[in-house]
């Protein structure tokens, strides 16, 4: 019986396919890749066409012995990788490294959008040919990244300390989150006033509604953009003015307006508006959400989730139609299925929307067997695609105006809405309502209003003033950030949630709140694409790193998806503005200045012996020696070169004329501070505890230490941070070190951070000395979440330090609240120390060896 070899991506995803074949099948996983391009070097020749060096990954050796095994026993190959263009080129790569095992003609590619058992065998029942056009288009991309990341990253790291790469998308990411920093830092408030009227019917009923002030003489109030309308109350003189011109005059309703306004649904998820909500409706990040929905995915359970097309299959429409028809009535179905579009045409339209496999899998089924945060968004799935299929829901708006004023005439309104058919509100509930934004002034206030009349007088229980200030844009959020790429067509659906992990990963930007914030290092490396931005249009030159040409890239790269453009071709074009970004990138330090800070090290006698470390030897004579070779062959320094010549200048003050010292403003050094090399002599011997790693990071006290060590040899002062760093060190480990007690008060270790500290920290963490029962750890992804070490960690550190820093505090009364139950003085200080209210606490519990 002949047999065939069908090869997909994910092991889950071979066991679910596997029990939809027959037996004359044999499905294995590729996980992931199995070539790419080398890892340590550029493996791409712009001199020869664009020529693609692929080797096989570390991986991908073990398992293309595996399938050349099993394809030995095989007649035919099914390459079933994902429908996107990463499963193309993965199949692609498999063809290439199999075909000599199997015949080229019984290769087949096959393709499906859900992994259910009609989807699997109708794509098995029409398999197809590679599409070479789909795999351009992933080559094209893979070698852009890889031309801008070796060639452009190099530039960057020279320059800036700390900096670690340029990407194609991820740098022009950064750039928007520091230019919307810039805005926020730029943005000047300015001051002005609501107003608003409790009111009642001076007759049955006499329920209290609120007006709010609309207009002053037509003139409109209040804030639009963030910017203040023409009619704004913009001090209290004025405000106090308008009350008194109000005191006594009678405020009457001048206009009463109904109206039904209709609101549709919204289009089924795709990629990034399922991120989006995610993020807004769930608080999950990106990478969360799309590690969740490919379990999903992998489960049968939902269509593929890299998509941005608003499809759906016929089939799906006509089974959700009948599903809305007998659950909640034909009224809610529409006379015709509704159809979405983008604007805009998209490279990958044969996809579909984001949506369940089975539409009678309403979320909580029994027998679904999902982890409860997998069934929060499997539920968010559901309902949205349910109420995408069906009827707007009807609204009736009530609008009522009242005026008052003989003098000045002041409108004052309120709005209500009551719903009069649900539509699609029946699945979604208010979500939809709720996820239209309003800023500030500029929306309505609802609330219930009575049955009014025109011309009807109100009485006035209280007149209402808020003083408030014109509030700058906000910070990107995650959800935010991927909206704002996917709006300049940057980025795809795979590439979102990468994206924000390597910004966070480089350190470029943090989360505060959920929101992004660029660090210096961040701010940094967008300061010099801005500043070589400006270079290449002076010259009339594009910049690589500008919003609309990467939006371009992203443009051509559809083009050679769709057989228009040939990807070498786009290429061609791309590439001479990589070289000249390069080109331009390159600051330099001035010719003049570099000469004279030589000239002034020529007159040095007396060099610091070499400083030899783990990795290299620090020696300033010959550092010296060459950069003044480099500089008499004609070779610009760079201006991190030159920094680095002017603190060497500095280092040897005392040794230069007095000449050279003026000129170049040099600085005495500062000196090491006398107690610092004490505190790491404390630290020698101690046993330091084994490395940590979060993310890519790994925090190890020994080789930080030892890096100290290395600077304060060399003779230089440490920064105030390093000497926290140091100080909490010594206070970490000094159960190890002698009459640690006595050398602490000695040194005034810690002093400063208590003195800083947050007086609710002491309390709440002797608060918790009372918890018996701790939650059992938690594991999410790689990461694992352990209660009790949390606190024990921030209690030693407390100790230690004296102060725990504000993120760290935030997270400890949130961890409170959760052991509320155990803590009988909780309620009586949860006021007095700022604690959240008490929260459920987990179920599965661990016994306290405390």
């Amino acid at each position: 019986m002949s047999k065939s070899l069908v090869i997909v991506e994910s092991p889950a995803k071979a066991k679910k396919i596997n029990s939809f074949l027959g037996s004359s099948y044999v499905v294995k996983a590729s996980v992931g890749h199995v070539r790419d391009l080398p890892p340590k070097k550029l493996g791409v020749d712009p001199e020869k066409g664009f020529k693609a060096e692929y080797t096989e990954t570390t991986r991908g050796k073990k398992i293309l012995k595996e399938l050349k095994d099993v394809a030995k026993t095989c007649d035919s190959v099914y390459l079933a990788p994902d429908p996107d263009r990463e499963g193309e080129a993965i199949a692609w790569h498999l063809f290439e490294t199999l075909k000599k095992t199997v015949s080229e003609d019984n290769f087949y590619r096959v393709t499906y959008n859900e992994i259910t058992k009609s989807a699997i065998l109708a794509a098995f029942d029409t398999p197809q040919k590679i599409d070479m056009d789909r795999v351009n288009a992933q080559q094209a991309r893979r070698v852009l990244d890889r031309l801008v990341g070796f060639q452009g990253s190099p530039v960057v790291r020279r320059q800036i300390r700390g900096a670690n790469s340029v990407g194609r998308v991820q740098t022009v990411a950064l750039r928007l989150v520091v230019e919307r920093e810039l805005e926020i830092e730029d943005f000047s408030p300015e001051t002005y006033f609501t107003m608003g009227a409790e009111v009642r019917k001076q007759q049955d009923p006499l329920d209290r509604f609120l007006l709010k002030l609309a207009r002053i003489n037509d003139e409109p109030v209040g804030t639009k953009d963030r910017k203040l309308l023409p009619g704004a109350v913009k001090s209290a003189e004025q405000l106090a003015t308008i009350q008194a011109e109000l005191e006594n005059d009678e405020l009457r309703v001048s206009d009463i307006a109904t109206k039904e306004v209709k609101r549709s649904a919204r289009p089924p998820f795709i990629t990034s508006t399922l991120q989006q909500s995610a993020s807004g409706t769930l608080s999950f990040a990106p990478a969360r959400t799309m590690g969740l929905a490919q379990k999903l995915y992998e489960s049968g359970l939902i269509t593929y989730m890299r998509t941005d097309s608003f499809n759906i299959a016929q089939s799906a429409q006509t089974e959700c139609r009948t599903f809305i028809e007998s659950t909640y009535g034909k009224e809610y179905i529409p006379e015709k299925p509704n159809i979405y579009s983008r604007k805009g045409a998209a490279a990958q339209e044969a996809h579909e929307a984001i949506r369940p496999t089975n539409v009678a899998a309403r979320p909580g089924t029994e027998g679904m067997k999902l982890e409860p945060a997998e069934q929060k968004l499997y539920t968010l799935i559901w309902n949205r695609f349910v109420s995408s299929q069906m009827v707007p829901a009807r609204i009736a708006r009530r609008t009522v105006e009242a005026t008052v004023g003989r003098e000045n005439v002041y409108l004052f309104r309120a709005t209500s809405s009551d719903i009069l058919f649900p539509g699609y509100m029946k699945v979604s509930g208010m979500e939809a309502a709720a996820d239209r934004p309003k800023q500030g002034d500029e929306a309505e206030e609802e609330g219930q209003i009575p049955p009014l009349e025109k011309e009807e007088a109100l009485d006035v229980l209280d007149w209402l003033t808020e003083q408030k200030e014109t509030k700058p844009v906000a910070r990107y959020s995650e959800a935010a950030l991927i909206k704002a790429l996917e709006e300049n067509g940057v980025g795809r659906p795979s590439t979102y949630a990468a994206i924000m992990s390597k910004l966070d990963e480089r350190e470029y930007v943090e989360k505060v709140k959920r929101s992004l914030v660029p660090t210096a290092l961040g701010r940094e490396l967008v300061g010099l694409v801005q500043r070589t931005e400006l270079k290449l249009k002076s010259g009339n030159k594009t910049d690589l790193f500008e919003v609309n040409f990467t939006a371009d890239m992203e443009a051509r790269l559809d083009e050679v998806e769709a057989g228009r453009v040939e990807w070498t071709q786009m290429m061609e074009a791309f590439y001479p503005s990589l070289l000249e970004w390069i080109d331009h990138a390159q600051e330099t330090a001035d010719v003049a200045w570099v000469t004279r800070c030589l000239e002034a090290l020529s007159h040095v006698q007396s060099w610091a012996e070499p400083v030899k470390t783990a990795k290299r030897t620090y020696d300033d004579h010959k550092t010296f020696t060459d950069v003044k070779e480099t500089a008499e062959a004609g070779e610009l320094l760079s201006k991190r070169q030159g920094e680095m010549l002017f603190k060497m200048c500095c280092r040897y003050y005392h040794q230069i004329p007095e000449a050279f010292v003026s000129e170049l403003e040099l600085a005495e050094p500062e000196a090491v501070r006398e107690d610092t090399p004490r505190k790491l002599a404390l630290l020698q011997g101690i046993k330091f505890e084994e490395p940590t790693q979060a993310g890519k990071r790994v925090y190890d006290d020994s080789k930080f230490v030892k890096s100290l060590g290395e600077q304060v040899t060399m003779g230089k002062r440490l920064s105030d941070r390093q000497v926290a760093f140091l100080d909490s060190l010594v206070g970490k480990y000094g159960e190890q070190i002698e009459n640690f007690e006595e050398i602490k008060a000695e040194l005034k270790l810690g002093e400063q951070a208590a003195a800083n500290a947050d007086p609710t920290t002491a309390p709440v963490l002797e608060m918790m000395e009372q918890i018996v029962e701790w939650a059992e750890p938690t594991k999410r992804g790689k990461r694992e979440y352990n209660d009790r070490s949390f606190y024990d960690s921030l209690a030693s550190q407390f100790k230690s330090k004296g102060a725990l820093s504000e993120r760290q505090l935030v997270a400890l009364k949130k961890m409170v609240a959760r052991y509320a139950v155990q803590i009988p003085s909780y309620a009586a200080r949860q006021e007095e120390l700022g604690l959240p209210a008490p929260r459920k606490p987990k179920t599965k519990k661990t016994e306290s060896n405390a």
